[in-house]
């Protein structure tokens, strides 16, 4: 009787074991891999999230920014951290695009990650330079005809978010522009404002502020209809091109192995935050949306958003360079 008293309890133990394991997460600071430059989007994120963690668990959060190759240098630092919940990367949709642009990356975006949840959704701003001349959608269409293949659109990288908002528009409304790649959002916006560079698709919060402040000029927003903190700048549907729309996704990632109970731990946390008012107030006025998802759902849309990029590239006749 008291061997199988042991040997129940032993099973019980062993059974607990994963969960006890999710009770004690964190034990150690976090780290939030960034795939692009200080001042861009998932930066903006990382850094307003990363505060409230740290009063919740009592671990540091450490941002740690690694842009390089749109985004995959991050990717597989993350892929190949240790499973333990501790190492996330906080990534755009540029996640999707990549797995869709890419034939071979550094990791496997089906098996390397477990999806933990969005965080935001958030249009791109159709930002162009000031000696450009061109004050409207149509304007910028009818200039690409004029002079085919000489516009350039800059972006955060070959495969990120903003490259395809770009491609997409290119090819929705029959036009010719040159892609250039540069690290990070905040370089791109600086070229525009210089004229170093024609347009760009830029994110929303480090472009909103340098908007409101005259410094850089944005003919339209991604999605279907105006963004609350750009009222007067319309959307791209309504301004010439009816069938286009674009809103951009950011999320956390783990390594695949991480154990699922600390996965849906790190997944009801970052709801709890950014559904605070201070932090979704943050996002809404930078223009972004706070939306939060089930880690199964979250990983169900970035699938089905890797295979519709993966026909927008073919169709655009984007290639990896």
């Amino acid at each position: 009787m008291k061997k199988g008293v042991h040997w129940c309890g032993a099973v019980l133990l062993a059974v607990s074991m994963p969960y006890a394991h999710a009770q004690k997460f964190p034990d150690r600071p976090i780290r939030i891999v960034i795939p692009f430059t200080a001042g861009s989007a998932t930066d903006f994120f990382a850094r307003t999230i990363g505060p409230k963690l740290y009063e919740s668990w009592g671990q540091q959060v450490v941002v740690d920014n690694r842009p390089a190759a749109g985004g995959t240098v991050a990717g597989e630092i993350v892929a190949r951290a240790a499973p333990d919940g501790h190492t996330w990367v906080l990534h755009s949709s540029g996640f999707a695009s990549a797995a869709a642009l890419y034939p071979k990356l550094p990791y496997d975006s089906y098996k390397d990650f477990s999806g933990v949840t969005q965080v935001a959704s958030n249009p791109l701003v159709v930002l162009v330079a000031p000696n450009l001349g061109v004050k409207t959608v149509k304007d910028l269409i009818a200039l690409a005809r004029q002079k085919p293949g000489q516009l350039n659109f800059g972006s955060s990288g070959i495969g990120s978010g903003s490259h395809y908002g770009g491609e997409l528009f290119r090819l929705v409304a029959g036009i010719q522009m040159t892609h250039v790649p540069y690290r990070g959002s905040p370089e791109v916006i600086t070229d525009v404002m210089a004229g170093r560079l024609h347009v760009s698709f830029s994110p929303m919060p480090p472009s909103v502020p340098l908007i409101n402040a005259g410094r850089v000029t944005a003919i339209a927003v991604t999605t279907k209809k105006r963004s609350h903190v750009l009222p007067d700048v319309p959307a791209v549907a309504e301004a010439g091109l009816p069938d286009y729309e674009y809103d951009g996704w950011f999320g956390i990632f783990v390594p695949s192995a991480t154990p699922r109970p600390v996965v849906a731990q790190i997944s009801r946390e970052v709801a709890r935050v950014v559904a605070l008012k201070d932090v979704s107030g943050l996002f809404m006025k930078q223009g972004a949306t706070p939306l939060t998802s089930e880690p199964a759902a979250f990983e169900k849309m970035v699938y089905a958003e890797i295979a519709t990029r993966r026909k927008v590239f073919a169709a655009a006749g984007v290639k990896p360079e």
